[in-house]
């Protein structure tokens, strides 16, 4: 959601062995109670706290973040869907806007983050990121990361993404309110967002490429880049194994000798960890001899 510009799901430290007890307890036919938010703690009176109402109130904070998430994102919807269907934002398949780029010079204004333009991009498009990879080092924004790897993003490789805030300015000083714009993400979703708010900057000339470069065939745009448009998205342990969707399609078209690879980091893969584990056991053994008389 926060790749989206809506608000985080903010998650206090030891939030996972929270979640776990909460889960046991429900596992167990415990029923947890609903916590009321109105009842603030004042921070000048030391209050103890079971175990237990620690979960209750983690979980059901977790759960109430989920749930406005949900409604903030259905109102986005209900908006890009609006300015679609008044024609303000024009509707292009990925060929169409090839055949635009090639033919009228039109601009192609890519809003990806740098992990992924820096994979496979437009020859001649103009890279502004409406989101982009956060950098930043303070402490809330470690514990994001944090987070972020624990939830998927070690599988995944998506990472902690911010908003940019000098997005319309930036846009602003490249081109004029009248220019036609052609926006473009990786898979559609951003870049309607993207949208949004240059028509709500005064831009009027827009179109969107619905389902952004994930769905461009080789030949529709011209390429820079090592790796395919395809490919783009992807990153983490998924994409080392060749597990990601995209690299199934990929693999039914190149046959057997794509496979191998994949298969063959696996393996690898699984004697590593073997040899990890057989390395610890003889460290351990060598540590308890070392301590035995």
């Amino acid at each position: 959601m926060e790749a989206l510009g809506l608000p985080c799901l903010s998650i206090s430290r030891g939030y996972w062995n929270l979640r776990r007890r909460a889960s046991k307890e429900i596992s167990l036919g415990r029923k947890c109670t609903s916590y009321s938010f109105s009842q603030r703690i004042n921070p000048c009176y030391r209050t103890h706290y079971s175990s237990r109402s620690i979960v209750r109130m983690v979980v059901n904070e977790s759960e109430e973040v989920e749930v406005r998430q949900m409604k903030e994102m259905s109102e986005a919807r209900k908006r890009w869907e609006a300015l679609i269907r008044d024609e303000k934002i024009k509707v292009l398949t990925p060929k169409e806007a090839g055949y635009a780029i090639q033919l009228s010079n039109t601009t192609l204004l890519d809003v990806r983050p740098g992990t992924e333009y820096s994979k496979a991009r437009v020859k001649g498009s103009k890279w502004i990121p409406i989101f982009d990879v956060d950098k930043t080092l303070d402490a809330g924004n470690i514990s994001k990361k944090i987070t972020n790897f624990v939830m998927g993003g070690w599988w995944s490789g998506v990472p902690v993404l911010s908003y940019n805030n000098e997005f319309i300015s930036k846009v602003e000083e490249l081109f004029p309110k009248d220019t036609d714009l052609i926006v473009v993400c990786q898979k559609g979703l951003r870049s309607l967002a993207a949208c949004e708010q240059l028509y709500n900057a005064g831009y009027r000339n827009l179109f969107w490429v619905q389902g952004g470069l994930e769905s461009a065939e080789e030949g529709d745009f011209e390429r820079k880049g090592p790796e395919p448009f395809l490919f783009a998205g992807i990153g983490g342990l998924s994409e080392f194994l060749g597990w990601t969707d995209q690299q199934r399609v990929a693999a039914a078209n190149e046959g057997w000798s794509y496979r191998l690879v994949f298969s063959a980091r696996l393996v690898g893969l699984v004697l590593l960890a073997d040899g990890l584990f057989l390395g610890a056991q003889q460290i351990g053994s060598f540590l308890q001899d070392m301590k035995s008389p």
